[in-house]
């Protein structure tokens, strides 16, 4: 048998290394416990580490992550309240609210979902939406060329148009707002003032007038839906609504204006300042026995329905905020006084030269003339300062101060209209000689066109004066109506004593021959008797801080009718630049108010009042 040749080792080469010898099985084994063990305890720190996160995402910070969870899922919805309406006399709405809608978009997404193609579908998007809104369809581009995640591409649409819209394109959204709506524009609006959509509340906030002086009555209360949100947007997961609270509308104001007399006033007063030339003019008609206010009119205004275009004098209301110096407007304040004191009597006579020196100055009538006898009703026809300062010393300056306030001027009316001034008399402690030879003939005191008709209300209505008002009632959305406070009124005068200056107040309108004429026949209507005062005040320059010799207010005061007075008119035009006259003014509003009213005329001759005695 041949014996297999070894193998043979080369020259050079590492021995041949020795065998090991297998490992015994108990060696094995306790190997494999060994790797078994420490698998253990890796596994047990693993599950106790774990355990340790679960304690502090469930106990520790268990609350927070709750609550951050319920904020991505739970969303709270404000339910905003309808606005309540502002209504004229007779219920016209003449500012009211309608349901629309607010397109909007989230340009970031539209570019991330379109990529390259993301212009074209922008451009796309903006031309449809311009030619279903009537918008810019440039200015809808605009906004949708952005990264923003939202813009709103129209502010306020119909809800049908905004349907249309989101139907075509589905990257647009809509969103619920209320717009407001004001049908007669211009019409009353320094009284209304305007209301606009607030982004932040998510409903219609009042900017100026009544629409901001009543928020609190017209917005009303919101209210309030949980809603659950899909993860990531706001869309509302159907069926997760609830723990609602319905929100409560506003109340509607009615005011004392009447929407027809406000618009032909308001038209007349527009007309007649830009035919003189006047800065500005003020306007206001009051019910002669309420005091309650029927137009007050501005001819400097604006139109709420586009209030961006407005200015701050525009959305002012200068008849309640701008005082004025009222010139012989003011003359009835002595006259009234005298006759309450019993000092004299239309028929007293009085020799009036042409000038009177009173403490460091000299005032002198507005025309020259020699001494002349003149009666009380003829100083106040005439409207001469050298008799109503001599009267006027006659009575005192306590006297007239005490009739001065009895007839409310330098005191707010408490009319509810925002901004009111008080006008501005100065105190009695700080009354000089030469004070006294101003205020008596309307100089160095001020006071607005509400309160120039005031003034003349108390002597319309027999000597009680009736603080003005302008809104009349509050209608619930339950329908009930509540009534305003009613002023209190106060005795400005006897009833004798206002019947008595009424008369006389007619004799300013007679148109008689030289002597005998009034200074405001313009006024005058046929078939009527119309008592009134024309007014005349040297304006400030403020160059030189002194009376200006060109620049005036021209105010009229008038009672219509003057024998069973149902209206006050009070008018001021400021600087006019020809034309020193308001008497034509008051005779186009007196003439529409009885029209209107259908107010008869009176069949007996108004007779002629002697004015200057020869």
């Amino acid at each position: 048998m041949t014996r297999a040749a070894s193998p043979t080792r080369r020259p050079g080469a590492p021995p041949n290394p020795p065998r090991r010898r297998p490992k015994n099985r108990a060696d094995a084994r306790a190997a494999q416990r060994g790797r078994f063990v420490a698998g253990r305890f890796i596994l047990v720190a693993m599950l106790v580490v774990a355990g340790l996160k679960l304690v502090t995402v469930q106990v520790v910070d268990g609350d927070r992550l709750r609550t951050e969870g319920d904020r991505q899922r739970v969303t709270p919805l404000v339910l905003p309240a309808d606005r309540g309406s502002i209504l004229d006399r007779h219920g016209t709405p003449m500012a009211f609210s309608v349901k629309a809608k607010a397109l909007t978009a989230n340009p970031f997404l539209i570019s991330r979902n379109q990529g390259a193609n993301a212009m074209a579908r922008k451009t796309e998007i903006a031309l449809g939406v311009a030619g279903l809104t009537g918008q810019d369809p440039n200015q809808v581009y605009a906004a949708l060329n952005t990264d923003k995640h939202y813009v709103v591409l129209s502010p306020l649409v119909e809800p049908s148009v905004a349907r249309a819209v989101t139907e075509k394109f589905v990257e647009v959204g809509q969103e619920d707002r209320e717009a407001r709506q004001y049908p007669g524009g211009p019409l009353a609006a320094n009284v209304i003032g305007a209301a606009s959509w607030n982004m932040d509340q998510r409903k219609l906030h009042g900017l100026v007038g009544l629409e901001a002086a009543a928020e609190n009555t017209l917005a009303g209360v919101d209210g309030k839906r949980v809603v659950d949100t899909a993860s990531g947007s706001n869309t509302v997961i159907p069926g997760s609504q609830r723990a609602e609270k319905p929100a409560v509308a506003g109340a509607n104001l009615q005011l004392t204006l009447d929407a027809d007399l406000q618009y032909t006033v308001q038209q007349q007063l527009t007309a007649y300042t830009a035919a003189h030339g006047a800065k500005n003019g003020s306007a206001v008609v009051l019910d002669a026995k309420t005091g309650e206010v029927r137009a007050l009119a501005n001819s400097n205004t604006f139109d709420p329905r586009n209030i961006a275009d407005a200015n701050s004098a525009q959305m002012g209301n200068a008849a309640v905020t701008t005082p004025f110096e009222p010139g012989s407007v003011n003359k009835i304040v002595t006259m009234a006084a005298a006759l309450e004191s019993g000092l004299a009597t239309p028929d007293s006579v009085t020799d009036v030269p042409d000038h009177i020196k009173v403490a460091d100055r000299v005032v002198h009538d507005a025309w020259e003339h020699p001494a002349e006898r003149f009666t009380l009703t003829g100083i106040l026809a005439r409207s001469s300062n050298v008799g109503t300062l001599m009267t006027a010393q006659k009575v005192g300056p306590d006297r007239f101060w005490e009739m001065l306030t009895r007839l409310g001027i330098g005191q707010r009316t408490d009319v509810g209209l925002p901004g009111e001034s008080p006008g501005r008399v100065p105190p009695r402690a700080s009354w000089s000689g030469s004070t006294f030879g101003n205020l008596p003939i309307g100089q160095g005191l001020s006071m607005t066109v509400l309160q120039l008709a005031g003034m003349y209300q108390a002597v319309a209505n027999d000597g009680l004066r009736v603080p003005p008002r302008i809104v009349d009632s509050t209608i619930g959305p339950d329908g009930v109506r509540r009534a305003e406070a009613r002023p209190v009124p106060v005795q400005a005068m006897t009833p004798q004593t206002a019947q008595t200056l009424r008369r006389m107040l007619v004799a300013v309108t007679q148109n008689g021959r030289g002597t005998q004429r009034g200074t405001g026949p313009d006024a005058a209507i046929p078939g009527y008797r119309v008592a009134g005062k024309t007014g005349t005040a040297q304006q400030v320059n403020p160059a030189c801080g002194c009376y200006s010799s060109s620049s005036y207010w021209i105010t009229f005061a008038g009672i219509f009718p003057a024998d069973q007075p149902r209206y006050v008119v009070a008018i001021m035009l400021d600087a006019p630049t020809h034309g020193q006259s308001a008497a034509g003014l008051f005779h186009d509003i007196a003439s529409t108010l009885a029209q209107r009213d259908r107010i008869p005329v009176t069949t007996e001759p108004t007779p002629m009042q002697q004015l200057v005695l020869p």
